[in-house]
């Protein structure tokens, strides 16, 4: 019994990635400058920040159609069994209900999960989940690992600059003003499948220590743990503070990725953050 995965475009997983370890991505889209752009494809978070800095309007994003995924399963298929679905948060995104719907039209051959998360979260869940079909597991028991992973995943990052959280409504313009002059640096989790609060600090320097120190702890409680370590652009030099402070850490190094403009949109140019998984599902 073969398996097929599926994922989209905010899993962050490359195509030279993806096709290295058979994953298909349904890119999502981002509308800017008049113009929708598949994610990935047709645009890149630098090609986002330059237009912007050059005066374009502020973007907006939108999931892929039923028919997209529905094209996707159908190519899938042609070589697999069954395909295991899995995307970004539903509090995030639509994506995930349009999978569901595409999936109906494919007898039960499709099983769509929704992650719970984004960008590396879901990556390092999709590479996962192409482990444990290479290994032979069926799609149920692939899920239910997956969904003790989902438990006990960490995601933690910090912005450069909190002007995009507040253009894209996740705080208020006096509390991103203030901010701001304060240089406060928030500190920022994935709970719940929503983006949430993980505290605040004055100054890089702490937000760097804040990240590295809490790699150090979950590597520590889990005995061991997958580390992907992610960014936009402006955030490279932040990789490498991270790199540095991570260099005494034993971890399975999953890489540094860059965050596609989907993503980027929301998060804005100087992002850093980690991504965490035990290392046995």
């Amino acid at each position: 019994m073969t398996i097929a995965i599926v994922t989209d475009s905010t899993s962050d997983l490359n195509a030279a990635l993806c096709a290295q370890v058979g994953v298909t991505s349904v890119p999502l889209y981002v509308l800017f400058d008049g113009k929708m752009h598949k994610d990935g494809l047709e645009i890149t978070p630098g090609d986002l920040f330059a237009g912007l800095k050059a005066g374009k309007k502020t973007p907006s994003t939108s999931q892929p159609s039923p028919a997209e995924f529905a094209a996707a399963y159908t190519e899938a298929l042609k070589t697999a069994d069954e395909v295991l679905s899995i995307h970004i948060s539903g509090q995030m995104s639509g994506t995930v209900g349009s999978a569901r719907l595409a999936a109906q039209e494919f007898g039960g051959k499709v099983t769509v999960v929704d992650s719970r998360s984004v960008s590396m979260g879901l990556g390092l869940r999709v590479l996962r989940a192409a482990e444990l079909a290479h290994q032979g597991l069926s799609v149920p028991q692939i899920v239910e690992k997956l969904e003790a992973l989902q438990k006990v995943a960490d995601i933690r990052f910090t912005v450069d600059t909190l002007d995009f959280l507040r253009i894209n409504g996740r705080i208020g313009g006096g509390q991103a003003l203030l901010g701001s002059l304060l240089n406060i640096k928030p500190i920022l989790v994935v709970k719940d499948g929503r983006v949430d609060s993980g505290g605040r600090v004055r100054g890089h320097k702490k937000a760097m220590s804040d990240i590295v120190d809490h790699v150090k702890k979950y590597v520590a409680q889990h005995g061991g743990a997958r580390v992907a370590v992610m960014c936009t652009p402006g955030g490279e030099e932040f990789v490498k503070e991270v790199r540095a402070g991570l260099s005494d850490v034993a971890f399975e190094d999953m890489g540094d990725h860059m965050i596609g403009a989907v993503v980027a949109t929301h998060a804005g140019p100087g992002t850093v953050g980690v991504t965490l998984e035990p290392l046995h599902a």
